[in-house]
Parts: structure tokens; C-alpha cells; sequence
């Protein structure tokens, strides 16, 4: 009767030699998937296109269809209060257009946002992301690859859409820009990671606009983008975390601007509650993320 020999352990030396690095450095993981989000975005031009096209349409149309017809609401004076009702409305009237514009810029970033994540359904039919998934590589570094390519993709179709306030006579100043450009990375980030919530769990990308139909327009049309919220409605407009979003940019376009307060709609979240509300937000996104893409997952989200 033989016995087999023993099998020699590996040498350390050995093991370590041949262990992948790529596990020992998350951040070239990251910068990686990043890169290709970019690359892969940019060479299909008609993704470019559309993801501004669409919101730039809905901006002129509306703006110069609702225009005449769109009235500021004034907040009551108090009680007490010697203010001449419509004293300051006049200074306090916006156009359509102007007051539709962080509206826009908002909807463009969620456009952006999300539709980036589609590729996390395409990777899977083409067997990338299972490549992915097996590597020796931690899984928030994978995920905060695909969250900073869709939110870089986001940020740049934004800032292409914010040089059209020009047009408006906003008065731009390189820390409004500033202002403007990290806190609307910001929201890219909080959207990018809500998507890839959603599309991680499906097989298909029918599937991924419906969900993009009936539950994210809805959000947005709930957020003060495309009309002031009045009633029981300004109530279920607070309880929409993109209401936090739209807010802060239309507190950030006037930045720069003496009494920018009277440019605002009442009853509007103010510019530090929306930014603890959005970053919590994307912190707690990205944690689900991470833990969802951890997990095994079987079947469409539907």
C-alpha cells in the first residue's frame, strides 16, 4: 500500500511574490473604474448629448411657456409688521427661466447620474462585472470606482449646463462657481449611489426605466424644481431628499447677491440643513452599496 507524499507548504517567499497587488492597493482599483466610466461615457457621444439635450429643451420650453403665467409667492407679513404688502415683491420677481434654472441644473444631474449606472447591467451581460467581483479587491473600492466616474460624468454635463446662467445676469464670482461645482458633485455622488442601489439588482435595463418612470421623475417634479410648493403639498415636498438638493443650489446661484433672500421662494430649507441632509444622505447610500454589493443577490429588484 503507497501513500501519497505530503504536499510541501508554499514558501512565504513564494506566496508573497505571487500575490496579487491589486488587493494591497484599493486606490489604483478606484482610479481605475473611475477612468473607465469616463472613457466609456465620452466615446458615446450620443450619451453626451442626450443627457443635456433633453434638460436644456425642457428649460426654454417651459421657461418661455409658463413665463408669462408664473408668479413668485410672497411669504404673509406678520403680525405687527408696518411692511407695505408688495413693497419688496418687486424686487423679489423672478422670471420662469430663472427661477426653472437650478431646477434644470438638478435634473440634468440626476439624468446623468443615473443613466450612468446602466453600465453596472451592461458589465454584467458582458461578464466584466463578475471579473470584477472575483478579483482580490475590496468592495468598496469597486463601488467608489463606479460612484466617482458617474459623479465626475455628472459634474461636467452640470457645469456645461451652469455657464447658460450667463444668460440670465447671475452674478458669477469663482467661490459662487466653487460653491456651486462641490456641492453639485455632491448631489452627483448622493444620485450615482441611488442608482447604483437600483440597478445592481437588475437584469435588465426595461426594467431599470421603469423604475427611472415612475419613481424618480416624480422626485423631481417634488422637489421645488419645477414649481414652489404651496399647501399640503410644501409638506410632502420636505420629506423628498432631492427637495434638500434643488434648495441648496438655488441658495448657492445667489451667492453673490445683496438681499438674495427676496430672489428665493418662502418656506425654503435652509442652505446648512440641506447640506447635512445630502451628505448624510450619500454617506448612507454609499454604505448600502457597499453592503449590498457584499451580499449574494438573486432575481430583478421588481
Amino acid at each position: 500500500m503507497s501513500l501519497a507524499p505530503p504536499v510541501k507548504p508554499i514558501a512565504p517567499e513564494i506566496a508573497s511574490a505571487t500575490a496579487p497587488m491589486v488587493g494591497e492597493r484599493p486606490w489604483l482599483v478606484v482610479w481605475t473604474l473611475c477612468k473607465r466610466e469616463l472613457v466609456r461615457f465620452f466615446r458615446q457621444r450620443n450619451r453626451v448629448v442626450g443627457a443635456i439635450g433633453q434638460p436644456i429643451i425642457f428649460w426654454l420650453l417651459f421657461g418661455a411657456g409658463l413665463g408669462p403665467s408664473f408668479r413668485m409667492p410672497q411669504t404673509v407679513p406678520a403680525a405687527g409688521d408696518n411692511t407695505v404688502p408688495g413693497a419688496d415683491a418687486a424686487a423679489s420677481v423672478i422670471s420662469y427661466s430663472e427661477y426653472f434654472f437650478p431646477g434644470t441644473l438638478s435634473l440634468i444631474l440626476l439624468f446623468t447620474a443615473i443613466f450612468t449606472t446602466i453600465s453596472i447591467i451592461e458589465d454584467r451581460r458582458e461578464g466584466f462585472l463578475q471579473s470584477v467581483l472575483v478579483a482580490p479587491i475590496s468592495r468598496w473600492s469597486m463601488v467608489l470606482g463606479k460612484l466617482l466616474g458617474g459623479s465626475l460624468i455628472a459634474l461636467v454635463q452640470g457645469m456645461i449646463f451652469f455657464l447658460l446662467g450667463l444668460t440670465l445676469g447671475l452674478h458669477y464670482s469663482p467661490t459662487m462657481v466653487l460653491a456651486v461645482a462641490g456641492f453639485s458633485f455632491l448631489c452627483s455622488f448622493t444620485l450615482t449611489a441611488l442608482g447604483f442601489l437600483i440597478a445592481w439588482r437588475m437584469d435588465s435595463t426595461q426594467g431599470f426605466h421603469a423604475v427611472m418612470s415612475v419613481f424618480l421623475m416624480p422626485m423631481w417634479l417634488l422637489s421645488g424644481a419645477f414649481f414652489p410648493g404651496e399647501g399640503w403639498l410644501r409638506w410632502v415636498m420636505m420629506v423628498n431628499p432631492m427637495t434638500y438638493m434643488t434648495a441648496g443650489l438655488r441658495h448657492l446661484l445667489y451667492l453673490n447677491v445683496e438681499n438674495g433672500a427676496a430672489m428665493l421662494p418662502p418656506h425654503l430649507p435652509s442652505l446648512p440643513l440641506c447640506l447635512i441632509v445630502t451628505s448624510l444622505l450619500a454617506a448612507g447610500l454609499f454604505a448600502l452599496a457597499v453592503r449590498m454589493s457584499a451580499a449574494r443577490t438573486t432575481g430583478d429588484l421588481l
